[in-house]
């Protein structure tokens, strides 16, 4: 459907009306404005008309309390959509003050045949609390009870923001659009950096209080219908790609004076969509992906999906999904390094180490998979899988009555997060008739560091069920 213009003149008569009203359509699943009469500016505060219409196509609910973001929204998405008539009261601020606004519209047709709603607003006085709440919380419940029998919300309703699957129609409308006029289109996923520690510190209110500052700031950037909140700190916006690093530098730059100095680095992904029947989805998932390359980064960051951001997302999937195959299967091969006693040149120890030989993708290096495995909390499965092989090659050589040395298995955090991982090792050894002294615990000192007192228990077990512990990278980290 097409925008509809009104003819110079009758667009002058419109506008130079003292009632405060204003004319709208809903184009490719968006409200759009049409009209804003003079009697609108004066109500809500507007001396260029020029950015009333700016404001009310990019950013509507910019002045409005946000508590009642989410619930106009709603409604006005609900008349759009629904027809029937259009009739909210909620806060929007005016010079400071929160006023109560009445707003009342109705749908009618052009002569040509387009609908089009005209919504009429009245300042019912300053909001009080006492006294209006009755009225606001009314009109709230009245929404509530027509999204719940819709059964599901278009816009969240702690930021206003269309809802993710409200937003996967908006982008796909909003794509087509900006492709027609010949520009590309990017989608951009925003992370905030450290939000369970942040609540932690500062309490849930100072929270919710910060994930509404940073979707105003987007919206300011992008507009209302081009943005979402996808989870408890995630954002995504679609918009147009020209200009988008000066844009995004910008963005960051605000992030920094919100929530007066309480916030929090942004890791950001940009995604550009070159290939067109992408669905939103994956473009949304390639924008995150892009911006968890820089996680566990305590700094604001930027970064654009490329090919080989694709290809590591297509390996770790691969992990994850093959990993039990693997093991059964015999991919993951265990070779047994000797540790030289310099002293006399014989070999004193063994440590085990891994390579992943796939009979289709090839092989690879454990930096390729097992940081993968470790973040999935699957690595467990191959270090326990490591300790049988060394058991069995021990066996095997104290039966052939060969000198056997000690061997190491290297442990990762997440091993001792997915399962009593001392008990584990414990069991198999004692199963196997090995002694326990035979097997060695290697632990990066980066592990240690990460949570003192808990790994100094876990040590301890090992130490005192008879099993030796070494301390891997040592003075690469937290010693140095």
């Amino acid at each position: 459907m097409e925008k509809y213009h009104y003819d110079e003149k009758e667009l002058h008569i419109l506008e130079k009306s003292v009632i405060p009203f204003a004319i709208y359509q809903f184009v490719e699943k968006r409200v759009v404005t049409l009209v804003l009469s003079d009697g609108f500016c004066s109500l809500f505060g507007f001396e260029n008309k020029a950015e009333a219409y700016e404001l009310m196509d990019t950013n509507m609910y910019r002045d409005a309390h946000p508590d009642d973001i989410a619930r106009i929204a709603e409604a006005a998405l609900h008349f759009a959509t629904e027809g029937g008539e259009y009739n909210i009261a909620y806060r929007n601020i005016k010079n400071g003050v929160y006023r109560v606004i009445k707003a009342h519209g109705k749908h009618f047709f052009t002569e040509t045949g387009e609908r089009l709603a005209i919504v009429w607003y009245s300042d019912e006085g300053e909001y009080v609390e006492n006294e209006n709440r009755d009225e606001i919380e009314l009109k709230s419940d009245a929404i509530v009870r027509d999204s719940f029998a819709y059964k599901n919300y278009n816009y969240d309703f702690l930021t206003g923001l269309p809802s993710m699957s409200y937003f996967f129609q908006l982008a796909e409308a909003g794509r087509r659009r900006i492709r027609s006029e010949g520009d590309e289109v990017v989608f951009i996923f925003v992370n905030l950096c450290g939000m369970k520690i942040f609540n932690q510190h500062y309490g849930f209110s100072e929270g919710d209080r910060l994930i509404r500052a940073v979707a105003r700031t987007l919206v300011k950037y992008f507009g209302n219908e081009s943005c979402s909140r996808f989870g408890v700190d995630h954002y995504v916006v679609y918009t147009k790609a020209d200009g988008i690093s000066e844009i995004l530098d910008s963005f960051v730059s605000d992030c920094k004076d919100l929530n007066k100095g309480k916030n929090l680095p942004v890791n950001i992904g940009v995604y550009t969509d070159k290939v067109y029947s992408l669905e939103v989805s994956v473009a949304c998932d390639r924008a995150k992906m892009a911006a968890d390359s820089s996680r566990g980064t305590y700094v604001s960051s930027i970064s654009f999906f490329d090919d080989e951001m694709l290809k590591r997302e297509e390996n770790r999937q691969y992990f994850i999904d093959n990993l039990d195959k693997a093991l059964e299967n015999g991919w993951i091969k265990v070779f047994h390094q000797p540790i030289i006693r310099a002293a006399n040149g014989y070999v004193c120890d063994e440590e085990a180490v891994t390579r992943w030989c796939d009979p289709v993708r090839g092989n690879f290096e454990p930096s390729s998979f097992i940081p993968i495995l470790e973040e999935a909390k699957l690595i467990y499965k191959v270090d326990l899988f490591v300790t049988e092989q060394i058991l069995k090659k021990i066996k095997s050589q104290a039966e052939e009555g060969l000198f056997v040395v000690s061997e190491s298995v290297n442990l990762s955090r997440s091993d001792f997060e997915a399962c009593d991982i001392v008990e584990e090792i414990r069991k198999r050894t004692d199963d196997a008739g090995i002694s326990r002294d035979k097997i060695t615990i290697e632990i990066t000192e980066s592990i240690v560091g990460s949570d003192v007192d808990y790994m100094k228990k876990q040590i301890e077990r090992f130490q005192e069920l008879g099993f030796k512990v070494w301390m891997d990278d040592y003075g690469s980290g937290y010693s140095s």
